[in-house]
């Protein structure tokens, strides 16, 4: 009985933190320039594909803003319930890394290419869209909500 308690916490506590170490969850993104807290992005997994959607602006003045600078299907749609990721997958080549995606501003309208990496043992997600290389772009940390 005491062996089948200790592999059951054992395979809970291993389910945890491998929950936790993929971007899939509730995300708090910070603002570059004023570095407040600016929204929160869900991000899903569909068969191994994620996408990431703008559940909440966190600032009230905000709330009802669309995306009057996107160019796609997004044009002038609510930037809260907005897709803002789409189809990242696990990285072949390097475990813990999503790639192959793409990501937009939605202050802009422009869409990035992306990059997506847990770390600080998955309490941060290192968010990076570029344009070409890795090297042209820039990173954010989002914090994890849930």
């Amino acid at each position: 009985m005491l062996k089948t308690a200790a592999a059951l916490a054992v395979f809970v506590l291993h389910a945890a933190a491998w929950a936790q170490a993929t971007p899939v969850g509730l995300w708090k993104t910070i603002d570059d320039d004023t570095k407040k807290e600016k929204s929160l992005v869900r991000i899903s997994d569909s068969g191994g594909v994620l996408s990431g959607k703008i559940e909440k602006l966190l600032d009230p003045n905000r709330a009802n803003d669309v995306c009057d600078k996107c160019s796609d299907e997004r044009k002038n749609q609510p930037i809260a319930g907005l897709t803002i990721i789409r189809n990242a997958k696990a990285s072949e080549d390097d475990p813990g890394l999503w790639t192959g995606g793409e990501i937009l501003d939605p202050n802009n309208g422009k869409v990035y290419k992306l990059r997506l990496k847990p770390v600080d043992g998955g309490k941060s997600l290192e968010v990076r869209g570029y344009i070409g290389a890795p090297l042209l772009g820039r990173t954010q940390t989002w914090i994890r909500v849930e």
